[in-house]
């Protein structure tokens, strides 16, 4: 099982910058199925780009319906669906994800909801497929709709907050979680509505007690701060392993002790293909192109003083 990040950024301001990737990021051989998790600004490129096969999965999952965590949800759908011409793969999200609720959704199109299962998640409501188990899970955010999760199979859970404000009541939804993620988007004591800072998520590790803990969807604040750092200072805290998330980094989980798991920085392919084709040479002129256009300019001085 590996979990893949094609982004570690998010929040409007993070995102309309491309600071950081806003791609969410991938869980892959989970019951022997991939997944996933909310799809932003830029996943199928950066797909490509760190050599993940966005046609391999199995499921999408919208946590709620803002543009940083839907916006390529749909061409993930039609990747899964070979081009919407299979019945394939599941859909998971909050309610906003599938239909209107005030002012909010839908996020996805009914054209591109009709070849693959819905399930609308909501809090405490679990659902269960053939080896695995999903549980809603409560959010406070902006769409009063959204979800995390927590995914089980053969007793291995893990939980994703989602973006959410730090509540008295989020350490139950993720209980038992093996690995937590969690959208953290400032850093120190700096919380916003509806997002969680370091100290609050300093708070969420020490009720759950992950055995690993991944932060991600840093905002301009987090990013200004050094991630590493803030992820260093929840695991002295804690005692819980802590990874800061980067763009293209991926993690081979231990199933047995996730705490030592491997973390791998993924080979950014469009960098390497650049390099390869040698783009900037192949675009300059060589010398006998050159000489020849000086010969033109030539021509031309000389026609133009008489």
């Amino acid at each position: 099982m590996k979990l893949t990040f094609l982004g570690s950024g998010g929040g409007r301001f993070a995102t309309i910058s491309q600071k950081r990737m806003t791609g969410g990021f991938r869980i892959d051989d989970f019951n022997g199925k991939n997944y996933h998790i909310d799809p932003g600004p830029g996943a199928l490129v950066r797909c490509y780009q760190f050599g993940v096969n966005p046609t391999k999965i199995d499921g999408v999952f919208v946590s709620h319906s803002h543009t940083d965590h839907y916006n390529d949800a749909e061409i993930l759908i039609e990747a899964m669906t070979r081009g919407m011409t299979k019945n394939n793969g599941i859909i998971m999200g909050s309610r906003t994800v599938f239909e209107k609720f005030e002012k909010w959704g839908p996020a996805l199109s009914k054209y591109h909801q009709s070849n693959s299962k819905n399930l609308i998640l909501v809090p405490n409501k679990v659902k269960h497929f053939p080896n695995l188990t999903i549980k809603g899970c409560e959010t406070q955010h902006g769409d009063p709709t959204g979800v995390g999760f927590q995914m089980e199979h053969n007793d291995f859970r893990i939980s994703y907050t989602a973006d959410t404000s730090y509540f008295e009541k989020l350490p139950k939804y993720h209980k038992r979680a093996d690995i937590l993620i969690a959208s953290v988007l400032r850093p120190y004591n700096q919380s916003i509505r509806g997002h969680m800072c370091t100290d609050d998520f300093i708070n969420l590790v020490d009720e759950v007690k992950p055995k690993l803990a991944v932060m991600t969807h840093f905002g301009f604040k987090m990013l200004s701060a050094n991630p590493v750092e803030e992820a260093l200072r929840v695991a002295s805290e804690t005692g819980v392993r802590t990874l800061a998330a980067f763009d293209g980094m991926r993690v081979d989980i231990n199933r047995k002790y996730p705490e030592r798991s491997r973390m791998i920085r993924l080979k950014d392919r469009f960098a390497l293909r650049l390099k390869q084709e040698n783009v900037f040479k192949n675009n300059v002129e060589d010398k006998s192109a050159r000489a020849v256009r000086q010969k033109e300019k030539n021509y031309y001085k000389k026609r133009n003083n008489f």
